[in-house]
């Protein structure tokens, strides 16, 4: 059974923005990481994941035939509009933040981008098909320097578990169900989420062990970004992403 095609846009949009937002923070360290290595690493991985942003929007264009670009989903909404995840969206702080939360995300990316390569929506499929890529080199940088903070010094393993405390709670909406997105998987245009968070557990279980961190209970769950409620500091975000856009309207490179 096709997806509704108002359905699979929701869906297309809400990963676009969940990878664009991402990919902004990660920007954000160019030029101020803590080693050569990391301000080469960093900027890269933003661009694996705006490009995948830009291929989603591209393709939620396709869908909805208005004329639209990428360019207009990502510059020319308002901060209601976007439906990224909130975890995405949280300030870089220290760079156990900014390697916890690309952890985080990547550890649910990775299987869902391979459930969607198999899937029933073949544009989806493609794109998925790199970005599974992409994504498993996320996952294996930054679950590396969750190891080496972890378990390193006492100020290096304070900072992770400062950073666990912070943002633990934000990750259930990476698994959040809504009718939108349940309709492209009895479509098969995404997978089931059962799997993914089975193996996400297993992910997160595995580098914190080896970083000797424990996985917090969650005591209140933060949720909102996909009904548009977004953070304080998301409306900062927004200005400097929009910002060249909304002062020099249609300027293209």
């Amino acid at each position: 059974m096709p997806a509704n095609t108002e359905q699979l846009i929701e869906v297309v949009v809400q990963i676009a923005d969940d990878h664009l937002i991402l990919g902004h923070r990660l920007s954000e360290w160019c030029g101020h990481a803590p080693m050569l290595e990391e301000d080469l690493s960093m900027p890269n991985m933003a661009l694996d994941l705006v490009g995948q942003s830009r291929a989603l929007y591209s393709y939620a264009a396709q869908l909805e035939s208005k004329g639209h670009s990428e360019d207009d989903f990502a510059y020319l909404r308002k901060d209601r509009e976007y439906t990224n995840c909130l975890l995405v969206e949280r300030p870089n702080t220290d760079f156990a933040h900014t390697m916890l939360k690309q952890f985080y995300f990547a550890a649910f990316m990775h299987p869902f981008w391979q459930g969607v390569k198999n899937g029933t929506d073949n544009t989806l499929s493609g794109i998925a098909g790199k970005a599974e890529k992409e994504i498993g080199y996320h996952i294996r940088h930054a679950g590396e320097w969750i190891v080496r903070l972890g378990d390193g010094t006492d100020e290096s393993a304070e900072r992770m578990n400062d950073a666990i405390e912070a943002l633990h709670p934000y990750t259930g909406e990476l698994l959040e169900v809504d009718e939108a997105r349940q309709s492209c998987i009895v479509s098969g245009a995404i997978p089931e989420i059962a799997p993914i968070q089975t193996q996400w557990n297993a992910t997160i279980n595995n580098v914190f062990t080896q970083a000797k961190l424990t996985v917090p209970e969650i005591d209140y769950p933060q949720q909102g970004g996909r009904a548009g409620n977004h953070t304080e500091d998301f409306g900062f975000l927004l200005t400097e992403l929009q910002y060249m856009q909304r002062t020099y309207p249609g300027a293209q490179w």
